[in-house]
């Protein structure tokens, strides 16, 4: 089974930058799709992005067209979410987790999570 790391999170003033990085270990990417996830203090974790890794389809929460960017790198099993024009609302633990269908939303669709990471946009 896969085993997923994220890192990258931060503090950052509301209209920065941040990268978080999903990085595998123990299995490979490879005929699964990647989705980051973010849970807020008593809030459901909700999708975020995705990326299918052999077709390389991209899905975006509406609320972050535009301004997130979900990638990956095969040579390091990884994928990033860049995030740009940061808003407080942004505010949540970041999760990567893996699933198969290119546009699964529901966090009930992917599994092996990782720790998460803390991203923190102050206004």
């Amino acid at each position: 089974q896969v085993q997923l790391a994220e890192s990258g999170g931060g503090l950052v003033q509301a209209g920065g930058s941040l990268r978080v990085s999903c990085e595998a270990s123990g299995r490979t990417f490879r005929g699964s799709t990647v989705g980051w996830f973010r849970q807020a203090p008593g809030k459901e974790r909700e999708f975020v992005a995705s990326i299918n890794w052999a077709l390389r389809i991209t899905n975006y929460h509406d609320s972050v067209k535009g301004r997130f960017t979900i990638s990956r790198d095969n040579t390091k099993d990884a994928v990033y979410l860049q995030m740009v024009n940061l808003k407080p609302e942004d505010t949540a633990v970041y999760y990567c987790g893996v699933g198969r269908r290119p546009f699964d939303t529901r966090p009930d669709q992917y599994d092996s999570w990782g720790q998460g990471t803390q991203v923190t946009v102050s206004s």
